[in-house]
């Protein structure tokens, strides 16, 4: 199974074995969790089916007291405060077998011979360490150098990579809020410092809240301390931001609370697989009444967005940007209603583009004026959309959007709707729409899939002279 999403495993056994049952089937069902993925509401959901209905699975769980940082649970026995997990499990109705060493494989063999023999759900316990046998990861405090990039084998020291990154502007920035603001409080689902919230959690660890891998719960938590007063920062990666579509659209933005989504990994995330892509946010989050939208450009923009998202308190704002390096601009780069370029001699194209399509653009844009091509280029910014951007857009012959997720319903669908309310009646400026297909995006490096895609600076520039060259 290819979902890269955790606490999925126990849902999976439980259909698997429901199949099994009603086609006769006498396949063992065995889920292998581990327990920082059992901090998932969906785990939960499982186990207690699992266990009502007496289903005949085996669930492995492996317990090494951390998911990325340590595990939020008091179940797992390798952490900090160890509780009685098989008084757990047995009251929802699965035996329980350990626990036991999982690095003693003679002593994990006759745990699992026991289990098999079982009638009904039973729980294998074994005790890991994350890391075991290689010293750089065990000494590796943050995430025993799970998803890493790069790095030196012999001394687990990551390759040194040039360039600042979008998580590292929201770091920065947030523990300046932080000082600012007492009534600042940060979120994460389990990933505090994949999302930038470590510098945070040292300065002010009573304000900074790992709640496990339990995105649901954790906008619904923020919506919670927003009602009385907080100003809440939930940081999630785009991918998992859908698994709590429910909690953010009525549980916060239907009350009109002042909660921040900082929003990391959207876009073309690269080498994480499929699953990892963040391409639906933009198009989601497009039609939610009442959310105002950010996507950074440049590492600049991230602390300017930031500052004005905590100005708006009638509403939830949301920033979102990718995982890829962020660009250094000067100040006059950075602002509300920006215009990246303008070409002097004409009116030809106008390109409306989004965060680090930004940057694509402007190349294009150079690239384009090279051939006598004459281009504007508007950073979006923010969703409600500028109303300036909308009007210097309509005075060229054609419009272009670009973003980095889907196409369909995206910002450009958004841009494409306001131009044409501009002129009702009439056919207007033609807009061309660029962005992800309606397709999974395979793993592979960012730049790479932009390129295939044609949404890198040579694909913006050559979409745009073919339909300059197409007849109308």
């Amino acid at each position: 199974v290819e979902n890269s999403h955790a606490s999925t495993a126990l849902s999976y056994a439980f259909g698997l074995s429901v199949a099994r049952d009603l086609t006769d089937d006498d396949a063992t069902v065995v889920a292998v969790i581990g327990d920082g993925a059992l901090t998932g509401g969906l785990a939960y959901e499982a186990l207690n089916n699992i266990g009502y209905g007496q289903r005949r699975v085996i669930v492995v769980l492996n317990d090494n007291g951390r998911c990325y940082a340590p595990t939020v649970s008091r179940l797992t026995v390798a952490g900090p405060e160890p509780a009685d997990p098989a008084a757990f499990f047995t009251s929802l109705g699965l035996a329980y077998v350990g626990p036991v060493d999982g690095h003693d494989i003679d002593a994990l063999e006759l745990a699992l011979r026991a289990a098999a023999a079982s009638d009904g759900p039973v729980v294998v316990h074994a005790i890991t360490r994350k890391g075991e046998g290689y010293g750089p990861a065990e000494t590796d405090e943050e995430k025993r150098l799970h998803d890493v990039g790069a790095f030196d084998p012999e001394t687990g020291v990551p390759h040194t990579h040039s360039g600042s990154s979008y998580t590292g502007a929201f770091a920065a920035k947030l523990v300046e809020l932080g000082a600012r603001h007492p009534e600042v409080v940060a979120i994460t689902a389990g990933m505090p410092g994949s999302t930038g919230l470590l510098d945070f959690a040292e300065r002010y660890p009573d304000r900074c809240l790992d709640v496990g891998i339990a995105e649901q719960h954790a906008v619904t938590a923020a919506a919670g301390m927003a009602m009385r007063g907080l100003r809440p920062i939930v940081a999630l990666y785009s991918t998992f931001l859908s698994r709590a579509w429910d909690q953010l659209v009525y549980d916060v933005v239907l009350h009109g609370l002042p909660v921040i989504f900082c929003i990391d990994r959207a876009g073309i995330t690269g080498d994480d697989g499929p699953s990892h892509h963040g391409l639906y946010d933009l198009a989601l989050l497009t039609k939610v009444p009442g959310i105002t939208i950010f996507a950074p450009s440049s590492y600049e923009e991230v602390g300017v967005m930031l500052d004005e998202a905590m100005k708006i308190t009638s509403g939830p704002v949301a920033l979102r940007w990718p995982k890829t390096p962020a660009r250094h601009v000067d100040a006059s780069a950075v602002g509300q209603g920006r215009t990246a370029r303008r070409s002097l001699r004409g009116n030809d194209v106008c390109v409306l583009a989004v965060g680090k399509m930004v940057e694509a653009a402007e190349e294009a844009a150079a690239v384009l004026d090279a051939r006598g091509i004459s281009t504007t280029v508007w950073d979006v910014r923010t969703v409600p959309l500028d109303s300036r951007m909308l009007a210097d857009a309509r005075a060229h012959r054609l419009v272009v959007t670009a973003e980095d997720g889907i196409a369909e319903g995206g910002v450009g669908a958004l841009i494409s709707s306001a131009l044409a309310r501009l002129e009702p009646g009439h056919q207007g400026v033609p807009v061309l729409t660029l962005g992800t297909p309606l397709t999974y995006l395979p793993h592979g490096k960012p730049a790479a899939i932009l390129a295939n895609l044609g949404l890198d600076a040579t694909g913006i520039a050559a979409t745009i002279q073919k339909a300059l060259d197409t007849p109308a």
